[in-house]
């Protein structure tokens, strides 16, 4: 079947098929010319896919809104995925928030349509955009209530590490605060003595690296 005709049928434009053959999400085949060639069975799966409505909600997540950029493109990417997987996206959700913070807008969105029965299946791209920590109890409520998480991908990349750490001086910070009282100096020392510690980390870590 020519891209074309597939495209007709699936109702999507060229780049969004071009996109999911590039990410597996269709396969196609190559002729000796180049062209891509898209096997008839293949559509009939997704549509039939499509048929057995299975009700979304996306979720993205970042830490700060200097990441505005990175949400979009998790958006984006999420929606794909959902179309390829013949998903119906009741909701798009997302959170400028720490993966610590447990009152965002868009969790507790979430976990409305959860535990009302709305939704079927929870996409995240990584298991931390929706926690830090957790997953699994999280995981095991909305089993309770016939909903699903699908994590599209596995661990975190390597540019999410900053974030990370901020989460770690955020624990460290809300220990020393239980330790030592909000305006403690010991509770400064502290807080500074372990970012300091992981400035030097990421530095020894950057000249290995070069």
């Amino acid at each position: 079947m020519r891209p074309k005709e597939a495209c007709r049928m699936l109702g999507i434009s060229y780049s969004t098929l071009h996109r999911w053959i590039v990410a597996g999400y269709i396969k196609a085949i190559r002729t000796v010319g180049g062209k891509y060639r898209v096997p008839e069975s293949e559509v009939r799966r997704i549509l039939e896919s499509r048929a057995r409505e299975v009700r979304a909600v996306v979720y993205a997540r970042v830490s700060s809104s200097s990441q505005s950029e990175d949400l979009e493109r998790q958006v984006n990417y999420l929606l794909e995925y959902c179309a390829s997987k013949g998903y119906r996206v009741v909701d798009v959700l997302t959170d400028i928030a720490s993966g610590l913070t447990t009152d965002r807008k868009g969790l507790r969105k979430m976990l409305e349509l959860v535990t009302s029965k709305q939704v079927e299946v929870v996409v995240v791209t990584y298991r931390d955009r929706l926690t830090r920590f957790g997953f699994e109890y999280l995981e095991y409520f909305f089993n309770q209530y016939g909903a699903r998480i699908e994590v599209v991908f596995g661990e975190e990349p390597m540019d999410h590490r900053r974030e990370l750490v901020e989460d770690l001086i955020m624990i460290i910070t809300s220990v020393a605060d239980k330790l030592y009282g909000m305006r403690s100096h010991r509770k400064k020392m502290l807080v500074e003595g372990f970012r300091k510690l992981v400035e030097e980390v990421e530095e020894s870590r950057e000249d290995n690296s070069n």
